[in-house]
């Protein structure tokens, strides 16, 4: 990757960080060429401060890394975007990022990742686990009789019904995914197959 600092006369590119599971842009920095190879060294990013006038690296006082997982570069070669994966909140307000939406857009991939962690690290009590623990059979009938109250809902219901009914059939069709070993990924990847 060769990367222009020098179009900008202080030697800064702007550099945007996306959380590599839910793809939702956490925030914005700059690094000058110092940044950018203690970023790949340590694979955590540091970032050029332009009010410290230093290297800083995000995390190091709040614990909240950002841990490298790609970098790419943009057409022009001065624009960085780096998919990462965030230790904790990413604002220094407390917000998982600092670009205030209306609602995290990328709420279902993130509720993917919590299926998974349910998966992983079973809770007692989890609503997840009990679906596990009757399994393939149990859950892809969740999904049948949820699809059903979709129609329903869609043909003689209210709009806030049919709200709450898509959301089941959402929810417990990305636990059949994971219970099949597929993921959103998979999915996005054969929708955008067909579309092209």
């Amino acid at each position: 990757m060769q990367i222009d600092f020098t179009k900008s006369p202080d030697g800064l590119v702007p550099v945007v960080i996306q959380d590599e599971q839910t793809l939702e842009v956490l925030m914005l920095g700059y690094m000058n060429q110092e940044a950018y190879d203690k970023t790949i060294q340590d694979k955590v990013v540091t970032f050029y401060s332009r009010s410290k006038n230093r290297l800083w690296t995000k995390g190091e006082t709040s614990n909240n890394f950002l841990h490298v997982k790609s970098i790419h570069v943009d057409c022009d070669n001065d624009t960085i975007l780096i998919k990462a994966k965030p230790d904790g909140p990413t604002c220094h307000t407390g917000a998982r990022s600092c670009f205030q939406t209306a609602y995290n857009q990328n709420f279902i991939l993130e509720l993917e990742n919590i299926i998974e962690d349910r998966y992983i690290n079973p809770q007692e009590g989890s609503y997840i686990n009990k679906l596990r623990k009757k399994g393939l059979n149990k859950i892809a009938q969740k999904v049948g009789e949820e699809g059903v109250e979709v129609v329903i809902a869609a043909l003689a219901e209210t709009e806030s019904e049919l709200i709450g009914e898509a959301s089941d059939l959402v929810f417990h069709l990305l636990v059949l995914l994971r219970e099949k070993g597929l993921s959103l990924e998979t999915i996005a990847k054969n929708l955008e197959g067909r579309h092209k």
